[in-house]
């Protein structure tokens, strides 16, 4: 090197989604420009940090994340400030926020250029995902303007008919455009048929409050949606990316269209691997409002059995910051309540705990948390540590048990699903893009640091990620 390097981590135990090394990391620039045998002098740094006895991982990528989110009359309580914050003080690097319409005035491509604007204030680097409610003539060069602004996926619901469901008319549409453009297929799968009447049953029965929720939406719903997007999946050829899958039957349904050759994926969520419903017979069930809603200890264990087995490919946050006083105003009615669960920060300790104590490998705690995320939404320089990639790092003992304290987190709200539990995987050091972030003496705000990244298409980004998988297991 030329020039002495701003930053030094040495002693690392490095681990990848593929494997281990012993290294000193190399920053310079933002980027990780060499990994230096441990067995090698220590060079000179303008700071060095020793992570001996502990293991280095790539800055998590979060691909599901809600932020200053406008969903009828309730919005999130953050913005990027505040979440990006609270996603480095939890060792992500990357958020993937949404650009969904509030209403049918916006469009989805005003929608995704707004949340650009808002990002601007974000500590960690951000990229987008589109959303589209109804098809018109427009979207098709919408969906091209969203590609040119390094928007390359497309979130659709299937169900809240009346705000963001999308019919399969425009879902199916979509997929071919996406197809066209190189994009990835975002679903929030959910039969909104079966949810509607299974819903409107129980409101007529009475039992319309929080703590029947699980009742309202049961699995079968989920898994019919999935079905039935995957034969559009299969009939267009589009890739699609399942968010928040709550049930091993739904990722088995992936997985069975995987072998088959669909180019389809699996996300989860900490909190479906966690938590059961019995939550919702608890002192505080306005804390675990979302959708889908925890499900059955028997499901929780075969879906944390999925994880550990790599069926689901990405564990995301689907962060939405509500507060309780949001949250309780109509506890007595799941439908008119906000619903969503602040995670962004949690998700680091959640995911390991729950994956390691399952008997999966760090490696495969990495591939889910960054590696999986960062590849499968073509975010091109994350999810890796290795010579030109952006120096996102995480510098964490893997020993080190900590209780979540709700109150003391950083994401805007007064309270977390995972308040009391007692977790392992939390980051001792962060360093996003180079700059140390979080170490021993607290949080160092970099300042609207975070840059908007430009994804790559889907099939192209795969084809250089094989290609950079298969150079490495040749060395």
């Amino acid at each position: 090197m030329s020039h002495q390097p701003e930053l030094v981590i040495a002693n690392a135990t490095i681990v990848n989604s593929h494997g281990r090394q012993a290294a000193h990391i190399v920053v310079q620039e933002g980027r990780i420009a060499a990994l230096i045998d441990v067995d090698q002098p220590v060079p000179a740094a303008g700071r060095t940090i020793d992570a001996a006895g502990k293991l280095v991982i790539p800055g998590g990528v979060d691909g599901h994340c809600h932020v200053a989110q406008v969903t009828g009359r309730f919005r999130t309580l953050d913005d990027f400030r505040t979440t990006s914050t609270a996603a480095l003080w939890g060792g992500t690097t990357t958020i993937i926020d949404f650009g969904i319409p509030r209403d049918a005035q916006e469009t989805p491509l005003a929608a995704a250029l707004h949340k650009k604007e808002l990002a601007t204030e974000s500590r960690c680097d951000v990229a987008l995902h589109g959303a589209v409610v109804a098809w018109d003539e427009t979207i098709p060069w919408q969906l091209e303007q969203l590609a040119a602004e390094g928007v390359r996926s497309v979130k659709m619901y299937t169900t809240n008919r009346g705000t963001t469901m999308a019919d399969g008319d425009t879902i199916l549409k979509v997929m071919r455009e996406l197809v066209r453009l190189d994009g990835l297929a975002y679903i929030h799968a959910e039969h909104d048929p079966i949810i509607a009447d299974c819903t409107e049953q129980h409101a007529q029965d009475g039992r319309i409050g929080i703590e029947h929720l699980h009742r309202t939406r049961p699995e079968l719903a989920e898994e019919i949606s999935v079905k039935e997007t995957l034969a559009m999946a299969e009939y267009t050829g589009a890739p699609v990316y399942f968010v928040h899958q709550s049930t091993p039957g739904a990722v088995d349904l992936v997985s069975e269209a995987r072998s088959r050759g669909l180019e389809t994926f699996s996300e989860t969520c900490p909190h479906y691997v966690t938590l059961d419903d019995t939550v919702y017979a608890s002192a505080f069930p306005e804390w675990f409002a979302c959708c889908p809603p925890m499900r059955s200890p028997e499901t929780v264990a075969a879906l944390k059995e999925r994880l550990a087995s790599g069926a689901i490919h990405t564990m995301s946050s689907d962060h939405s910051c509500y507060d309780l006083s949001q949250k309780r105003e109509r506890t007595d009615d799941v439908r008119a309540m906000p619903h969503g669960l602040p995670g962004v920060e949690t998700r680091m300790p959640v995911t390991f705990t729950a994956m390691t104590s399952a008997g999966a490998s760090v490696e495969q705690f990495v591939e889910a948390f960054a590696a999986g995320p960062a590849r499968i939404n073509a975010v091109p320089g994350k999810g890796r540590i290795a010579e030109g990639f952006d120096a996102d790092l995480v510098v964490f003992d893997p020993a080190e048990e900590r209780t979540v304290d709700g109150a003391a987190l950083h994401m805007g709200t007064d309270f977390s699903p995972f308040d009391g539990q007692a977790l392992t995987g939390w980051p001792a050091v962060v360093v996003s893009n180079g700059r140390v972030v979080l170490d021993a003496d607290g949080f160092h705000d970099p300042g609207p640091a975070g840059r908007f990244i430009n994804r790559n298409g889907f099939r192209e980004h795969q084809s250089l990620s094989a290609g950079a998988a298969h150079a490495a297991a040749a060395l």
